[in-house]
């Protein structure tokens, strides 16, 4: 049975908590409308096009990582890798692989999240196998700097199974989503050892005490949603509670559950009927649940990648209202859309006040949005 298939049994299982995907009457399409879709999209793209250097990069002063976000945006919205404004970031993209196997800037602090960025724009490109050798070294090297025994750690560390931003550095929710992420997309299922290994730190990061998760933060604010890290004592973007604990915010929330569906976790896994108990009563699109409009479009990222992992096309929020999230994503991001096809954050932090990064976040996002035929 699908992940999809145990998350609808909702409506009809009561005992098992999950999201539940309900059809309304007389719905045969899915997403947005499909003209504003397409205007939408193709507005940003032209942005880009012109934001694009002539070695093909993009905000190459903060790094690779942008250059490939957008490489990934523009074939998920419909260029293919030969088109010259796809082929020439791949190119420069082509130029960040080291000895290690990893593709990162020269002297960069963040290494594997450029690696597992890179990973992503290849793996889409890679139809017909041009990138073979190139992803064959990266996953080697993502998978080398992963904390586990390589490292001295075994499972009894809060570290164990995470990824941080380089080799040696504290492990975090977000790198080891895209680490997962990374291995997915080059084909590894929820037997890969890497992967299991990671979930023992997702786990972790959750705010619920469990057989999977004995840490000292799990029980002290136990409302299924996750926050940064469990390593080096601990860490949220969002404010700690009086109590001591983190609290859970929508990014590493989306992040972590979709961790679990790449893990092959089940519906009635306990740790993912606390993390959907967390998504139904924090269904928002118009602010980072937790952080406002903080890392706002890195949070619909994650949403609308974990969404459509799960198979979800209508999502009932815990007062019952059942949403076509893609459209509803859609229309959002359109509104958001600025005269020159751009997007970007008035909230500057984790870079989002750059509007290449934020566009071609925006672009990947609207890629899991087309409208759709109703199943």
């Amino acid at each position: 049975m699908t992940l999809l298939a145990r998350l609808t049994s909702v409506s009809v299982i009561t005992a098992v908590v999950a999201l539940a995907i309900v059809v309304p009457a007389r719905a045969d399409k899915l997403g947005p409308d499909a003209k504003l879709y397409q205007q939408t999209v193709d507005r940003g793209v032209q942005y880009l096009r012109e934001a694009q250097g002539a070695d093909g990069s993009v905000s190459a002063q903060l790094g690779p990582a942008i250059t490939a976000l957008a490489a990934t945006a523009l074939i998920r919205t419909g260029r293919t890798p030969d088109d010259p404004l796809v082929a020439t970031s791949l190119k420069y993209l082509e130029g960040f692989v080291r000895e290690d196997g990893g593709l990162y800037a020269n002297g960069s602090r963040i290494p594997n999240y450029e690696t597992c960025v890179i990973v992503q724009a290849l793996v889409a490109a890679n139809k017909d196998g041009r990138y073979d050798k190139l992803l064959k070294g990266a996953e080697r090297y993502v998978r080398e700097v992963q904390v586990d025994e390589g490292e001295g750690q075994d499972p009894a560390s809060l570290n164990y199974g995470g990824s941080g931003y380089g080799r040696g550095g504290r492990p975090d929710l977000s790198n080891t989503s895209f680490l997962i992420d990374a291995l997915h997309d080059l084909g590894a299922d929820a037997n890969d050892e890497a992967i299991k290994k990671a979930i023992v730190f997702v786990s972790r990061c959750q705010n619920y005490e469990s057989q999977y998760n004995t840490a000292p933060l799990a029980a002290k604010n136990p409302d299924g949603g996750f926050f940064y890290t469990v390593a080096a004592g601990g860490a949220s973007a969002a404010r700690e509670n009086p109590d001591g604990g983190l609290r859970s915010y929508g990014t590493m929330s989306y992040a972590g559950f979709k961790s679990f569906i790449y893990a092959g976790l089940k519906a009635d896994d306990i740790r993912v009927k606390a993390a959907v108990d967390w998504l139904k009563k924090h269904y928002d699109l118009k602010e980072n649940p937790g952080i406002g409009d903080s890392g706002l479009y890195y949070y619909f990222y994650m949403f609308a990648r974990a969404l459509d992992a799960a198979g979800i096309d209508y999502f009932e929020d815990e007062a019952g209202g059942k949403h076509d999230w893609r459209k509803e994503l859609a229309e959002e991001l359109a509104s958001r859309q600025q005269a020159s096809g751009a997007w970007t954050n008035q909230n500057n932090r984790w870079m989002e006040g750059d509007p290449n990064l934020v566009t071609s976040y925006a672009l990947v996002v609207l890629s899991y949005c087309r409208p759709r035929e109703a199943k």
